[in-house]
């Protein structure tokens, strides 16, 4: 990588560590689960997802080519967690599907971003990587679109099985121990329509 870029990986590998961090935090103190989407934690989204923006405007998508594999995986975060802004995560799918075709990104970056549009939609996954909590409280995927061959689909993007997967996020559950919300769906259902991701034709 020649080291032009290099502060640009730095400056989005500070992104992602920031919003990894307030995340943290927020586990630590066990605000997180107790609103639909924390103030603190919307707040660095907001900030990271501008920033990723004036950067493609500049460069492009940032994939390893530009700011080596850890820049493009923080580009990626900051991708999947622009949750309030569908456009710019759908113009970010399209892009990550070019560079991921260009083998400039791992090819599981867009598995994750699409799955995670989806069940914003309101549509099934694909990949099987975004997960809910279901009525005991437990994790389980958000539905998916051909369940039978998810295993093909994810061992095509270098993903491990979904039951490995499943076993991993409830380790990383019961280790943060974060509080199930109050019944949230009326709210999510709202911040649905309100930011965009339903309601649209």
């Amino acid at each position: 990588m020649d080291h032009a870029n290099e502060t640009l990986s730095q400056e989005l590998v500070a992104m992602a560590k920031n919003d990894l961090s307030v995340r943290e935090a927020l586990v630590a103190d066990g605000s997180l689960g107790h609103a639909l989407y924390n103030p603190r934690m919307e707040a660095v989204h907001i900030a990271n997802a501008a920033h990723l923006i004036a950067i493609i405007d500049e460069y492009g998508w940032p994939g390893n080519r530009l700011v080596g594999e850890e820049g493009a995986w923080a580009a990626w975060l900051i991708a999947q967690h622009a949750i309030g802004n569908p456009p710019f995560m759908r113009h970010c799918l399209t892009l990550l599907k070019q560079a991921a075709a260009n083998k400039d990104v791992m090819p599981w970056q867009p598995a994750f971003l699409e799955d995670r549009i989806r069940m914003y939609e309101g549509k099934p996954q694909i990949y099987g990587t975004q997960f809910q909590p279901n009525k005991n409280g437990l994790l389980e995927p958000y539905p998916i679109e051909d369940s039978e061959s998810v295993n093909e689909r994810r061992q095509a993007v270098g993903l491990n099985t979904i039951e490995e997967r499943t076993a991993e996020l409830t380790a990383q559950n019961a280790r943060e121990n974060i509080p199930a919300p109050p019944d949230l769906d009326e709210q999510y259902q709202q911040w649905l329509y309100a930011v965009g991701w339903r309601g649209a034709s």
